[in-house]
């Protein structure tokens, strides 16, 4: 019989807000390091050093006695579109600002609800969760608004947003992969796996297609960033964030995780020094109320 999980109490809200600030810094640190490391890189290295832990930690714990052929397509697909996703990141951020693209690669939860709805009886949408994705995608035509009327710049940036948004919808179709297919019932760190070495394996195949493969500096600031985004969040933040799933409600720790995107525009903002405009502040509040109302329905039904 699986644990009781309980509602959030305040050493999960401490633990999320750390897990937040983590998630909220990574846009951040690929661009600190994009002058020593392409960003296409940094996504094909950071999953190539969280694959390896996993993969000695499922040896460690004999995980891969619980590898089912069942789950080989799925993995393969849900693999395919985590490196989709950081590849349109990778882009992304070589025309638009780490705020940005820490608020749109944050509409994934609409999209995944979006495919669940059509998939899965149990995953129907209520009008206040429609009421919510309409809510976000006003918030995000706001957000473009501006950059569709200025200069070229804006231009440049208006299309990084746009991938920030692909971002969120492959991000997006991997839950719908992974809740609709045999890895809804494996392992965590099996799917984790998946994604991640898949990943590797084609973000770095198109470096070399692209000419990138050798665009590297070893220096202090790529080899941290490196490990930031490879062992503290792709391999740490991860399992500390399906620890609290095993034990808490996950529509309460959803709430919790909007602060992410909030986050990523602060850090931006202070170690990037990246102009936020009124039009993108507001256009970012109605795309994270959207997603509130959207992912976060559940828990304040209950009240939480």
């Amino acid at each position: 019989m699986s644990a009781q999980r309980r509602g959030a109490d305040v050493f999960a809200f401490q633990l999320m807000t750390v897990l937040c600030v983590i998630w909220g810094m990574q846009q951040v640190a690929i661009k600190l390091a994009a002058a020593d490391i392409v960003p296409i890189m940094q996504a094909a290295g950071r999953s190539g050093i969280a694959a390896l832990l996993v993969g000695l930690l499922m040896c460690w714990r004999g995980g891969w006695a619980r590898m089912r052929r069942d789950t080989l397509g799925a993995g393969l697909l849900a693999g395919g579109l985590f490196a989709l996703e950081f590849l349109l990141i990778a882009v992304g951020l070589q025309y638009t600002t780490a705020s940005h693209m820490a608020v749109f690669l944050y509409t994934a939860p609409i999209f995944s609800a979006l495919g669940l709805h059509f998939l899965l009886p149990s995953e129907r949408l209520c009008a206040q969760q429609w009421l919510g994705i309409g809510v976000c995608f006003i918030g995000i035509a706001v957000a473009f608004g501006a950059g569709m009327l200025m200069s070229e710049i804006d231009t440049q940036i208006l299309i990084g947003d746009a991938l920030g948004v692909l971002g969120g919808m492959a991000w997006g179709a991997t839950t719908v992969v992974v809740r609709a297919s045999k890895l809804s019932e494996a392992p965590p760190t099996l799917t984790l796996f998946y994604q991640l070495f898949v990943g590797f394996v084609v973000l770095l195949a198109i470096a070399a297609a692209t000419g990138q493969i050798g665009k590297v500096e070893l220096t202090p600031i790529s080899i941290g960033s490196l490990l930031f985004q490879g062992v503290l969040v792709s391999f740490i933040s991860y399992f500390a964030w399906f620890w609290l799933l095993r034990r808490y409600l996950a529509s309460n720790l959803a709430v919790f995780s909007f602060m992410t995107p909030l986050f990523g525009v602060t850090f931006g903002a202070l170690l990037l020094g990246e102009p936020l405009t009124i039009s993108f502040l507001i256009g970012a509040v109605l795309v994270l109320l959207g997603i509130l109302l959207a992912s976060g329905w559940r828990g304040f039904r209950r009240g939480s």
